[in-house]
């Protein structure tokens, strides 16, 4: 069934628009008709995907503003606000896309379908575990308390990810621009300055010898690094493109030191609140453990999760078939077991989420904090070397004359 976006004037003599679910244009504005709109203008919503990475993060503010509404529509339900009018609230207060996507959802209930299908017809925005969480909430009554747990899981979520990404923003920074500075410095400024001295000097400075052997590296090969960067560039995405270059990188990065640990926490971490969230709204565990899969996009723990859930099918214990995988710390092997043995796994699971999101931050800040001043003194040290490389010649110069 296609979504189709329509404006016109209701039976009030008012302008209107929204969108419509429909097999074709014209079934569409047949609907319209019967709610008593004349339609002016009709067409089809075209979403596309792209393959590339790119794109990809435009629809990162969508994926924000989903968590938003998920918190408000949690509230309006809970003030007895039925789910139509609670979706038309929330629709006036976005706009773009996401406005789009949930006028979308609010037809499609409007029509007649459950919430979680309409949240199922646009995987881009609202994952898999948000509609399955959607669809337990709406079987057993209780989509208010479910919608209330997916906020709070949101929030959550999103507060980690945001404490990460600030702490990396600064240094990846500091790189960025000091290299494009002492690349700037070492083929604009400094060949003309030295080819002038050269001529003055019989015999250059050493600093000033390294620096001019640098800048002739960098200047005579200039054709040679583009295309070697644009090809390392062009690698780098194939490779993160298949699925076995993909798996290469995610091994390596997770046994980088002082990183790799840091990263296992934070998967560990995202895994644990999902399957806490999904065991807390009803969902069964095997099931828990797939949508887990879906959400994580480290293909190390894919692939465990993958693994521990065939096991666990198969009647295994849930330890062995976690501790069986390689991929989780003991202290998560633990807390997985004792929390199943006791009948309190979310309980167990959110508390080693919290553990481990706090380790993360800790971590996070004391590495930046260690990185900074290193990174301070590294770009000192390039800019020192190249001022010395410039004055010496200059005051020898000087004393030639």
């Amino acid at each position: 069934m296609a979504v189709f976006s329509y404006s016109g004037i209701d039976a009030a003599r008012k302008s209107v628009q929204g969108t419509v679910s429909a097999d074709t244009a014209r079934e569409a504005r047949d609907s319209l008709r019967g709610r008593g709109i004349h339609v002016r203008k009709i067409s089809a919503c075209k979403h596309r995907e792209s393959k590339f990475r790119l794109p990809r993060f435009s629809l990162i503010g969508s994926k924000s503003h989903w968590a938003t509404a998920v918190s408000e529509l949690s509230m309006l339900l809970h003030a007895g606000i039925p789910m139509l009018d609670a979706l038309d609230t929330i629709v006036e207060q976005n706009h773009g896309a996401f406005r789009a996507a949930l006028l979308a959802v609010r037809d499609r209930v409007a029509a007649g379908e459950s919430f979680a299908q309409a949240l199922g017809g646009r995987p881009d925005l609202f994952d898999e575990a948000s509609v399955q969480m959607v669809e337990v909430g709406e079987n057993a009554g209780t989509l208010e308390e479910v919608l209330s747990q997916l906020a709070e899981f949101k929030q959550r979520q999103s507060q980690f990810t945001d404490a990460v990404t600030t702490a990396l923003v600064y240094p990846i920074f500091l790189v960025c621009f000091g290299t494009a500075a002492g690349v700037f410095l070492m083929t604009s400024v400094l060949p003309p300055l030295l080819e002038n001295l050269e001529e003055t000097l019989d015999e250059l400075p050493f600093p000033t010898r390294v620096a001019k052997a640098l800048s002739s590296l960098l200047v005579d090969n200039r054709w040679f690094w583009i295309m070697g960067l644009v090809a390392g560039v062009v690698a780098l995405t194939l490779a993160f493109q298949s699925r076995r270059g993909r798996q290469v990188f995610d091994r390596l990065v997770l046994r980088v030191p002082i990183l790799g640990p840091m990263l296992v926490k934070q998967g560990v971490s995202r895994i644990a609140m999902i399957i806490g969230t999904l065991s807390r709204s009803g969902v069964e565990l095997t099931r828990a453990f797939d949508l887990a899969e879906r959400s994580t996009r480290n293909t190390v723990f894919r692939s465990a999760l993958h693994e521990c859930g065939s096991r666990i099918s198969a009647g295994e214990e849930l330890a062995d078939a976690l501790q069986r995988s390689g991929a989780f710390p003991p202290l998560a092997v633990r807390v997985f077991s004792i929390g199943q043995e006791s009948g309190k796994l979310d309980e167990m699971l959110f508390r080693l989420a919290e553990d481990y999101d706090e380790q993360v931050k800790t971590a996070s800040a004391r590495l930046t904090s260690l990185i900074e001043p290193v990174l301070i003194l590294v770009l000192a040290a390039m800019v020192g070397f190249l001022l010395l490389a410039t004055i010496l010649p200059i005051l020898e110069a000087g004393n030639v004359l």
